[in-house]
């Protein structure tokens, strides 16, 4: 079979192996709760590395101490956190992958003791606790955050970047009318929602010029939320400052009903593509080959991005070539066992 999720994919300088992405899953296994690598990251990552993906993504990173998800998450919000970040970009890159992260900030669902902030003091539901509304001095200081987690990946060896502008989480927040009703300069109208990641883009463009992508929760699954169509708008914008590749996934701004069936996000993945012009990536129940070779051929998405999958099957990638009677390379030292 003529695979097209085997080629190379080129972006800026970056050119990955294959279109096949290790998507951005949280792991909460810092063990002191200091933000800092573990054994645990190095086997977890390292071993997808060796199983053949083009693009491994470690999971949302945060870029201050309050920004994170649960106290057991990766952090990058102090250059203590280099070192072992180093070590791990290296192992990646020695078996064949690339190295991005996701800079992240929870936002109102972080789960921590401490203070919790976001644009409006909304409350994700009823079990959560009410953030603080930001000053416009905290949000100066969280656009600085995401510069300097930008700095220390280009130091730690990282060579793309991703901002996570999904999921519910504080960048997505300021962007969704239904959790920001802020009204000054960062609410009560699209583009004021869109100046906090705007902000973000460029300071991060200021200190980075590598590959940049943006994961955006393309439709709310509200009638008050936003649509397809809105992200459109968005990553239009987001398209003009540079950015170079849009992950699109959905839903988490609040709780809803979502109707999950395999590929569920690539009609959204595709709308984005055309109506922005800019190369994405599809995620969201891409379990088989097939499936990630017709998204590809189709030229519905330019990467997929492998999530679960990968978590039951580290060497995914080889399992996707075979069932596309596709040789690719192995690791020298399992040659005797891929053949």
């Amino acid at each position: 079979m003529n695979s097209k999720l085997f080629t190379p994919f080129t972006i800026k300088n970056v050119t990955l192996k294959n279109r096949i992405v290790m998507s951005p899953m949280c792991m909460y296994s810092c063990e002191k709760e200091d933000g800092k690598v573990t054994p645990w990251h190095f086997t977890h990552y390292i071993s997808r590395s060796v199983g053949g993906v083009g693009l491994l993504i470690l999971e949302a990173t945060a870029v201050t101490p309050q920004g994170r998800i649960s106290s057991k998450d990766l952090g990058i919000w102090d250059d203590v956190h280099i070192d072992g970040l180093q070590q791990l970009t290296a192992g990646i890159k020695e078996n064949g992958a690339v190295p991005g992260i996701q800079l992240g900030h929870a936002g109102r669902k972080a789960v921590l003791d401490s203070e919790i902030i976001a644009p409006s003091a909304i409350a994700f539901d009823e079990n959560s606790k009410v953030p603080k509304e930001m000053t416009i001095d905290e949000i100066h200081q969280t656009v600085e955050a995401f510069k300097l987690g930008a700095e220390r990946a280009k130091k730690a060896g990282f060579e793309v970047i991703e901002i996570h502008g999904a999921h519910g989480y504080l960048i997505n927040q300021f962007l969704s009318p239904l959790c920001n009703q802020r009204q000054d300069e960062y609410g009560g109208n699209a583009q004021n929602r869109y100046r906090f990641l705007q902000e973000i883009i460029e300071a991060i463009k200021s200190v980075w010029n590598g590959p940049l992508f943006v994961r955006v929760s393309a439709d709310e699954y509200h009638m008050d939320g936003l649509t397809i169509e809105d992200y459109i708008t968005y990553c239009s914008f987001m398209k003009e400052q540079g950015v170079d590749l849009i992950d699109v996934s959905s839903g988490g701004v609040v709780q809803a009903r979502i109707n999950i069936y395999p590929g569920y996000q690539v009609p959204l993945a595709e709308k984005v593509k055309q109506g922005s012009e800019i190369p994405t990536g599809a995620v969201g129940l891409i379990t088989t080959g097939l499936q990630a070779e017709e998204i590809i051929q189709s030229e519905r998405a330019d990467l997929v991005f492998i999530a679960r999958a990968l978590l039951r099957d580290p060497y995914w990638p080889r399992s996707a070539a075979k069932e596309l009677g596709v040789s690719i390379e192995s690791p020298v030292q399992y040659e005797r066992g891929w053949r």
